[in-house]
């Protein structure tokens, strides 16, 4: 199992804080970088810089949002991260949310596998550098009756083929990924149920595929804090939590409710969702179990992370991604470290 890094979202105040942390990740041998966006810091641009001051991490976007660029314009946008980066980017796809899809980027959120479906079908002819043409529910390339025509990317990718992840939730959004994608990118994912919640939907869509799990990256994103105060570690991730199940998308389209429920959390994270919606943002985070956050992360001494991440790779992660907890830089850069001495200790490195 390979160690991943997760930046988050640039622009937040901390941002010579995260190059130093990607620097850091970078000497001490992990495997990829991650960088997200929503409706701040767009990915391309902060993985760009990364890339300039780094010399051997992958960089990767988790995600760049389907609602925000036509196809095209992603494999443009891969090809010169690949070559930029000597070879060196990993796309990461996904649809976001009704919330931001229609309210930000005015893209109605409907019929979203068929979306995906269809958009990474045109990035990957795109990115293979044939001529373009499609014929979609979603796309049609060149415009029927008009002035245009089939053309080919000019850049030439460093690489023929450009590992490209989905960001799924859903179990029908799980399958299509493992059917079409090189990679999953999970969040909220507990060792103990990633079976259930995960890896079988990914599993079916890989052999819809007539392929298997060998060579599929599996990649969570887990929050990760060291220190003896289990309790006072869990504490801090509360407020995360809660945002999440509580507060993410509407009530009706709550993709981490739901992946709530199906960990057997359905009475929480229907308390938590409820207090948030109404404003209850502290007593959404109180309503947070426990358990629910301690399997969702690494929390704890090495070696208790170090557990952990034995179950994680027991489960079938093959990149775990940490997003390091710390109030300033040392904190964040020691949390980094630590990663590095669990996986060692776990004898997984």
């Amino acid at each position: 199992m390979r160690l991943g890094i997760n930046l988050g979202y640039w622009g937040a105040g901390m941002d010579a804080d995260n190059l130093a942390v990607a620097q850091e990740a970078d000497r001490l041998g992990y495997a990829v970088c991650w960088a997200a966006e929503a409706y701040g810091s767009d990915a391309p641009t902060v993985l760009s810089w990364v890339a300039a001051k780094t010399e051997r991490i992958d960089i990767g976007s988790a995600i760049l949002q389907i609602p925000a660029r036509q196809p095209a314009m992603t494999a443009m946008t891969a090809a010169t991260l690949d070559s930029l980066s000597g070879g060196r980017f990993r796309l990461g796809l996904g649809v976001s949310g009704p919330q931001v899809s229609e309210g930000w980027y005015g893209v109605k959120f409907d019929k979203p596998l068929a979306r995906t479906r269809e958009y990474v079908e045109i990035v990957r002819r795109a990115m293979s550098r044939e001529r373009l043409s499609y014929e979609g529910q979603h796309w049609t390339l060149p415009l029927p009756e008009g002035p245009g025509k089939p053309l080919k990317l000019t850049v030439h990718p460093q690489r023929e083929h450009i590992p490209l992840y989905i960001a799924a939730i859903g179990p029908k959004n799980l399958e299509q990924t493992g059917e079409i994608a090189d990679g999953a990118l999970l969040i909220f994912p507990a060792a103990e149920h990633l079976e259930e919640t995960a890896l079988r939907h990914l599993r079916a869509g890989r052999e819809k595929a007539g392929l298997t799990m060998d060579g599929f990256d599996v990649v969570p994103t887990v929050p990760l804090a060291v220190g003896d105060d289990i309790d006072a570690l869990a504490d801090t991730f509360r407020p995360y939590t809660a945002l999440y199940v509580g507060g993410m998308g509407s009530r009706k389209q709550n993709f981490y409710n739901q992946l709530a429920r199906r960990m057997g959390y359905e009475k929480e994270a229907a308390e938590i969702q409820d207090k948030y919606l109404a404003g209850d943002k502290d007593g959404a985070a109180a309503s947070v179990p426990r358990s629910l956050i301690d399997s969702t992360t690494l929390l704890g001494s090495v070696e208790r992370i170090a557990d952990r991440m034995r179950a994680y790779a027991d489960a079938g992660v093959t990149t775990l991604t940490l997003a390091p907890a710390g109030f300033t830089l040392d904190e964040r850069l020691a949390a980094l470290r630590a990663g590095t001495r669990a996986l060692e200790h776990a004898g997984l490195s």
